[in-house]
């Protein structure tokens, strides 16, 4: 993988991890992730209108920007679910964790891609980092009662963005080969925006929606840039590299998740944590280093 890879990469699971711990610190999660998508849409507007202008998109790259947005409306809701039942360092190794372990393996099967030995063990040292972050003093539990994964909400939740990302990543891979991924990622933005816009005000009403914009404007504004950053940095990544490789190597962000969780929201922090985190690292150098 790239240098200049690596280092979108980097700086997009800054961006992720932030924007991830504003959603956490909201009132009402689901209303917000409504909020900074359509905050998003409007800004953004003059942005998309010129790299439209610069870079015109073939239709096949249009049909995938719907098929992702549609999915996205799925990641947004499951994931603002999960962090209203479960804590940020907890839900976001989980959410983050779920991709690597079977984006690459669809990588190889669907888009033909090809892992290295030495990519292919620190994507393995990835996913075991994040399991130890995830697990670490409940694997006891789990090997008990496994069914514990779909009785707590949280973790439900969380598994199945998880899911939601393992199919967008691939469709993505995809759209960015016919569409710039900045112009992508705004052409998301809006599509998200839109289909999700008739459930939140059927279910909140626009009175819930005034109160959490009047509550958290400043952080909706941030988080909605952050958002946009965050994946346009990754769609650009994915342009340069493969999906195999980008998808694992994003988790990199977990690390910075679990220290926001840690010492932003005062949740417990482990020797687990630091032990998953340190194998996260290190899967990361392999990805970018011998790959």
């Amino acid at each position: 993988m790239t240098g200049l890879a690596v280092s979108l990469i980097l700086l997009s699971a800054l961006c992720h991890a932030s924007w991830n711990l504003l959603l956490k610190r909201a009132d009402n999660q689901e209303v917000f992730v409504w909020a900074l998508l359509a905050v998003g849409a409007v800004i953004l507007l003059p942005l998309g209108v010129v790299l439209f202008w610069l870079h015109p998109a073939s239709w096949p790259g249009y049909w995938l920007v719907i098929a992702s947005a549609c999915i996205h409306v799925f990641y947004f809701i499951l994931l603002g679910r999960a962090y209203s039942k479960d804590d940020l360092s907890l839900v976001y190794p989980i959410a983050r964790g779920i991709g690597p372990m079977f984006v690459p393996v669809l990588a190889v099967l669907i888009l033909g891609e090809r892992v290295t030995l030495s990519a292919g063990i620190g994507i393995a040292l990835i996913v075991a980092g994040i399991f130890v972050v995830s697990w670490w003093g409940r694997f006891r539990l789990l090997w008990a009662n496994p069914s514990f994964l779909v009785r707590d909400s949280g973790m439900r939740y969380a598994v199945l963005t998880g899911l939601t990302i393992t199919i967008y990543s691939l469709v993505d891979k995809e759209g960015v080969e016919h569409v710039h991924p900045f112009l992508y990622m705004y052409l998301l933005t809006v599509g998200a925006a839109i289909v999700i816009a008739p459930y939140i005000l059927l279910k909140y009403g626009l009175t819930v929606v005034r109160q959490e914009w009047q509550l958290h404007t400043l952080p909706v504004l941030g988080s909605s840039m952050l958002m946009f950053l965050a994946y346009g940095l990754v769609l650009t990544a994915l342009s340069l590299s493969q999906v195999s490789y980008v998808v694992p190597a994003r988790e990199v962000g977990i690390v910075l998740g679990v220290l926001m969780g840690v010492f932003l929201l005062k949740e417990q922090f482990g020797q687990g944590r630091l032990l998953g985190s340190f194998l996260i690292a290190i899967g990361l150098a392999l990805i970018a280093f011998f790959s």
